[in-house]
């Protein structure tokens, strides 16, 4: 089934998160002319090996890295949630958050996380989880329900999402070519300073998983996704 999409939604538990997992996919709407959307769970304050940084100064730094990441893939507008890194948990105040920035922007497609934990722990973090299911819950039937979240109204009425592409690296049903816009990925991949140390061995990992991804449908780098269709 085919789905006509005009704005999309990218919805992830830290800064970075959306250039690993859809960089090259929210490229390519942006240059489709899609209005594309973040909306960032944590504040990323945990992610430093640092000894020397502190929280307050890494969620300062990680908000401006995403903010030029999001600007290099044509990202229309950020929304930053601010919940701790690393302690992500699924409550009544974080549902609420997602179904309001759901209603708030009514995207036909969301994109987000798996909330399956697999052998690929960098890809199954719990924060990654724990937002994947919550982003789910929210997607049916919480943003849809106008008896869900009634404080919500009359600002956010409710919206009932098209479509939803969950991040997999496992027997994907949606393989997207991103051979295009490959180094845009990387391009915002490396407004990410303060996560690598060493950036040639970072796109170089990239650039191999992106292509050992593309290879069964003869793309030279893909980005991969289970969907889920919404009936209308």
């Amino acid at each position: 089934m085919s789905i006509h999409i005009e704005r999309v939604m990218v919805i992830t538990a830290h800064p970075d998160d959306s250039e690993f997992g859809a960089g090259g996919t929210v490229a390519k709407f942006g240059r489709d002319g899609k209005e594309v959307t973040y909306v960032i769970v944590t504040d990323g304050s945990k992610g430093s090996s640092d000894r020397a940084m502190t929280s307050e100064r890494l969620a300062a730094i990680r908000k401006d890295e995403q903010t030029n990441a999001a600007k290099t893939l044509g990202v229309e507008r950020i929304r930053f949630l601010g919940y701790v890194d690393g302690e992500v948990e699924d409550t009544r105040d974080l549902r609420r958050d997602v179904t309001r920035e759901i209603r708030r922007w009514r995207p036909d497609l969301i994109i987000t996380q798996s909330p399956h934990r697999t052998y690929n722990l960098y890809a199954s973090h719990r924060d990654h989880r724990i937002t994947g299911g919550v982003v789910l819950d929210c997607v049916y039937p919480l943003a849809r329900d106008h008896l869900a979240f009634p404080e919500l109204l009359p600002d956010f009425e409710p919206h009932k999402v098209r479509e939803v592409y969950v991040m997999a690296w496992e027997n994907p049903a949606v393989v997207v070519d991103i051979s295009d816009t490959m180094d845009l990925k990387l391009k915002a991949l490396a407004c990410h300073v303060s996560q690598f140390g060493d950036f040639a061995a970072l796109d170089a990992r990239v650039r191999e998983r992106s292509a050992a991804l593309g290879r069964a449908k003869g793309c030279a780098y893909a980005e991969t996704f289970d969907r889920i269709v919404i009936p209308r």
